[in-house]
């Protein structure tokens, strides 16, 4: 694919989007099965059905694009993914583990949150009033998620994680 226009741009940066939700579709079962704590475990639970919405979402801007969707592989989403992989290996005890699930979920936020702000103007300049409408609504969506985990950080008891 040659990447010389706004439109080859912005089809690049959709498919990235489109496997990195796909991704974290996956990831966020993974957080909730590996969360202790019920109210973080809820969190990703919610999460995902959003995530499953927010798909269906990048799918019609597909088709608002005139493509059928397609992956291109989210180097970004993996090294992420890679990165909480290697750090469940090491067999933390479970405190240390459900603060580091929002860590790492808080880490693919900000990851999306930039992708979706980046694709936004991309379709305004395009003249994809439609398009940009859906990406806003998954960038507010993923707003709002990051919220809630800085929320979940903060209240999270410190107490039961040893200092050393």
């Amino acid at each position: 694919m040659s990447l010389d226009t706004i439109q080859d741009l912005f089809e690049h940066g959709l498919e990235d989007i489109y496997h990195a939700e796909h991704q974290l579709l996956d990831a966020l079962e993974e957080l909730e099965r590996n969360t202790e704590r019920d109210e973080i475990s809820q969190a990703f639970s919610d999460h995902r059905e959003e995530t499953q919405g927010q798909i269906d979402w990048l799918e019609a801007v597909f088709d608002e694009f005139g493509e059928p969707p397609e992956k291109e592989e989210c180097e970004g989403i993996e090294g992420l993914l890679e990165e909480y992989e290697e750090f469940a290996s090491m067999e933390p005890s479970q405190a240390v583990m459900d603060y580091h699930n929002m860590a790492a979920a808080e880490k693919t936020e900000h990851y999306e949150i930039a992708a979706y702000g980046n694709l936004i103007p991309l379709a305004d300049q395009l003249g994809m009033d439609k398009a940009a409408d859906l990406l806003e609504e998954n960038l507010r969506e993923e707003q709002e998620a990051l919220e809630e985990l800085i929320e979940l950080t903060e209240e999270f008891e410190m107490d039961a994680i040893p200092a050393e």
